[in-house]
């Protein structure tokens, strides 16, 4: 267990050092805007700070490619007939490589759309959020072990305030409420608040180290350290993840006990902060 979390923290820290002394390339947007005139088109035009080549990811599905050579020009006229948005403003980031392959990701931009976009299948959106809803509201399963003995526990957390990155798909930071009921112990119900850090560390689709603190309100309080990674995504909204912690009871080595656990990760119900 030991070995699993130092594993993943090391690979955290050796991303941060091998990103050090990277000079980040930015991005000054010129031109975001769609064509009042049918076939609509996107008109987007920026300059970076060196010479890169560039693409632009629209609505967090849509990608294009802007600039194939490297520039420090750079010019899109996107055509968006066919193409369905679920919201009149539509939500964009610019993706830079630099010459030694470095990738680097702006801002998040916007623009609005000049009519109204039209959105298909209303009953599958019904169907989707019903679906999403009630898988986020299952709990997941956790590997609890104290002093050589094993139990079994149901978990649930609640991301409740997260702060905005430059990615998209996952927040820099978050903070979250989790309820666990242990199975077989004595002391069946812990109630948990935590701060998570995640990086964006492919093959990963995140990895997160995070500290909480604990309490069952009779007299175990404690913290707990933790390293998680998410692995894969499920219809873009939930994140598989496995994650692992180790919980210290200060003054009682005996109350020290670890947690292996598996579960979906999302911000959907969260409260954003730029």
């Amino acid at each position: 267990m030991k070995f699993i979390f130092i594993l993943i923290i090391g690979l955290t820290v050796n991303s941060i050092i091998a990103q050090t002394g990277v000079d980040s390339i930015e991005v000054y947007l010129i031109d975001a805007y769609v064509k009042p005139e049918p076939p609509h088109k996107f008109i987007l035009s920026f300059f970076t700070s060196d010479i890169s080549k560039s693409k632009v990811i629209l609505d967090d599905r849509y990608e294009y490619v802007v600039s194939e050579k490297f520039s420090e020009r750079h010019i899109a006229d996107i055509e968006l007939t066919g193409i369905n948005f679920t919201d009149k403003i539509v939500y964009f980031i610019i993706v830079t490589e630099d010459k030694s392959g470095y990738q680097f990701t702006s801002e998040v931009f916007d623009f609005d759309l000049p009519y109204e976009p039209e959105i298909e299948g209303g009953s599958s959106i019904v169907q989707l959020c019903l679906f999403g809803s009630a898988i986020f509201l299952l709990p997941y399963p956790t590997l609890i072990i104290q002093e050589g003995k094993s139990f079994f526990s149901l978990t649930k957390e609640i991301p409740i305030l997260s702060i905005r990155s430059k990615s998209l798909h996952y927040p820099s930071d978050y903070i979250s409420l989790e309820y666990s009921f242990i199975f077989d112990a004595d002391e069946k119900n812990i109630l948990r608040a935590g701060y998570k850090h995640l990086f964006d560390l492919p093959p990963f689709e995140y990895l997160s180290p995070g500290v909480s603190i604990y309490t069952n309100f009779f007299g175990n309080t404690g913290i707990g350290i933790e390293a998680a990674a998410g692995l894969f995504t499920i219809v873009d909204t939930f994140t598989f993840y496995t994650r692992f912690r180790y919980n210290i009871k200060p003054g009682d080595a005996t109350g020290n006990f670890y947690e292996l656990s598996v579960g979906l990760y999302s911000s959907f119900f969260s409260f954003y902060l730029n």
